[in-house]
């Protein structure tokens, strides 16, 4: 029986008086990849902020391990990439994975092993002594996905992992996602490349605050009765509205 690792129970949020999640719930299984997708303003990030602590949800709970979530003893087994990139632009991109490297309680060894390695990832190598406040944007992409890949993850949450990403590395970087599902970690994305969610084990459609759908990318396509997940998506939009 899979074991489940991320749960999301009946979680509520709204800002301002305006509802942005509507009794989300969401079970994630141990040694999978899950795609949440959806349109801008969704709701993708809440989902992941509130899954991570980083947001209180008004009603609901979430879980990982088993454990109710804010738990900071929990964050070492977690890498997380967010929408924003959160870099020390005055430093290398070097230095900016050391650091991090650090914070996640890397040794030495493991550190210059594990950096090299995410550094290849994400095609980042010749640009690794660069200042980052030099990097391009989808560089900046780039660093802030070796930065989550770092560290002895049992999760990752990823938000928006290849924008700006060059075809060529995003099939590199999906290659990596997918030799880290295969050692038993658990993997939530979130994505606007419809061709992306295809690579995923499971696809959660957000759509109005909840989700509407929830299954392997070849069931939602014979419930929708279409040949693709971006199909799925525009007609599960058109029968909300």
């Amino acid at each position: 029986m899979a074991i489940t690792i991320i749960s999301i129970n009946d979680v509520s949020k709204s800002f301002d008086k305006q509802l942005v999640l509507k009794d989300v719930n969401l079970k994630i299984s141990e040694g999978r990849i899950i795609g949440l997708i959806g349109p801008s303003g969704a709701g993708k990030s809440t989902v992941i902020k509130i899954i991570l602590g980083m947001e209180v949800p008004d009603s609901g709970t979430t879980m990982i391990f088993d454990k109710k979530m804010p738990n900071r003893k929990l964050l070492g087994k977690i890498g997380y990439m967010a929408q924003t990139d959160a870099l020390y632009e005055q430093l290398t991109g070097r230095e900016n994975l050391k650091f991090y490297a650090d914070m996640k309680g890397l040794t030495k060894q493991d550190a210059v092993k594990q950096i090299k390695h995410v550094a290849q990832v994400v095609d980042l190598v010749a640009d690794l002594d660069k200042r980052a406040g030099g990097y391009s944007g989808g560089m900046k992409r780039r660093l802030s996905l070796a930065i989550a890949l770092l560290g002895f993850n049992q999760v990752l949450i990823l938000d928006e992992p290849t924008v700006g990403v060059d075809p060529a590395l995003r099939k590199q970087i999906w290659s990596e996602l997918e030799k880290l599902k295969e050692e038993g970690k658990t993997i939530l994305v979130t994505t606007h490349v419809m061709d992306e969610a295809e690579l995923t084990d499971e696809v959660a459609l957000l759509l109005g605050g909840e989700i509407i759908a929830d299954d392997t990318p070849t069931k939602l396509k014979q419930t929708y009765q279409v040949d693709s997940i971006e199909e799925v998506f525009l007609k599960a939009e058109a029968q909300q509205k």
